[in-house]
């Protein structure tokens, strides 16, 4: 009797054991679960439906994702507790929205506030690109407008800070323009007055005279700016404009005006020996021979000539430098902004 007892005493132990421990299961399993829920709203306090909402450990690869309702709510159930979360919504039209670590008790019940999303801002994107080419162009136009006191062409002065290499087909547009130019043709008639009256070239006087020293006088001058101011500087790669600093001390302008017809700015924005102006002062004086009377031919009168045309062209720059700018209206522009 006394074994009976001891044996039914051995069998109650064991299912109590038994049930203490599916019993201290439970809570493990399922109670001890959290939740985590939560409503989606914009900057104006309206609800999102159909929001994505992604919960995601923070150092694990298994997220969950579920879509918010009519109302903006979303809930998710069964989180486990001590692991730290992360919480993403993103939502069509509305820029994405990311939560602070959350980190659950067993059994919480966590309800997450201060969840707006702001509305997407358009993006726009500019593609900004630099062409030297339609850089040129607009300034070409500009400078083709330049005049001194509005009647005077000015065309080969470039006021600009930075300026964009001119192509060949600009250079020779430009020397053209200047040539044709009505007031060119007035101050040929002029320079011819002039020569008439000093009787150089050795033509005499009299209308038939004048008339070729005429022609000489528009050879000379059409034959220097095409070469100087297209032909060598579009097979060199110079730039035939003079280039205004305005800006420095009064020696450093000097110089750079002085020089100007010595150094010149390269199609690179380097500068370089002025090839393309010294050659074309030097060719337009040697062409001279096939048309200049007998009496005044020779290399000493075109090294002559050529030294002349020189020391205009620095008078010209030096006029350019301090004078001539504040009568165009570009160059005034250009001072008033210094």
């Amino acid at each position: 009797m006394k074994r009976l007892y001891l044996d039914l005493g051995a069998a109650l132990g064991m299912v109590m054991v038994f049930s203490l421990l599916a019993l201290g299961q439970i809570p493990q399993a399922v109670l001890g679960t959290a939740t985590i829920m939560g409503t989606v709203t914009d900057t104006n306090g309206d609800v999102i439906p159909h929001a994505t909402v992604v919960l995601k450990e923070v150092e694990g690869n298994d997220p969950r994702t579920i879509v918010t309702s009519e109302h903006g709510m979303f809930e998710f159930r069964d989180v486990t507790p001590g692991i730290t979360y992360q919480l993403s919504i993103s939502a069509n039209d509305f820029g994405d929205w990311t939560s602070t670590p959350i980190t659950l008790n067993p059994e919480q019940f966590k309800i997450v506030s201060g969840i707006q999303l702001p509305i997407a801002t358009e993006r726009t994107t500019v593609d900004v690109h630099y062409d030297p080419v339609e850089v040129a162009t607009e300034q070409f136009k500009a400078e083709e407008k330049q005049r001194v006191f509005g009647v005077i062409p000015n065309f080969y002065v470039s006021y600009e800070k930075d300026p964009a290499p001119l192509t060949a087909k600009m250079k020779f547009k430009l020397a053209l323009r200047v040539s044709t130019d009505p007031v060119t043709a007035a101050g040929v008639l002029i320079v011819a007055s002039a020569k008439q009256a000093g009787d150089t070239p050795n033509y005499g006087q009299g209308w038939a005279a004048y008339g070729k020293r005429l022609g000489v006088t528009a050879a000379d001058g059409f034959s220097d700016i095409m070469i100087g101011g297209a032909i060598l500087p579009s097979i060199l790669h110079q730039d035939p404009r003079y280039f205004y600093q305005g800006t420095g001390t009064t020696g450093s302008r000097v110089r750079h005006a002085v020089f100007s017809p010595f150094v010149a700015r390269g199609d690179k924005g380097k500068w370089q020996p002025n090839y393309s102006s010294l050659g074309g002062d030097l060719s337009a004086s040697a062409l001279g021979n096939l048309y200049y009377p007998s009496s005044n031919r020779g290399a000493g009168v075109v090294f002559g000539n050529f030294a002349i045309g020189t020391a205009e062209r620095i008078g010209a720059s030096l006029a350019q430098e301090f004078l001539l700018g504040s009568f165009t209206r570009r160059g005034r522009h250009v001072k008033g902004s210094e």
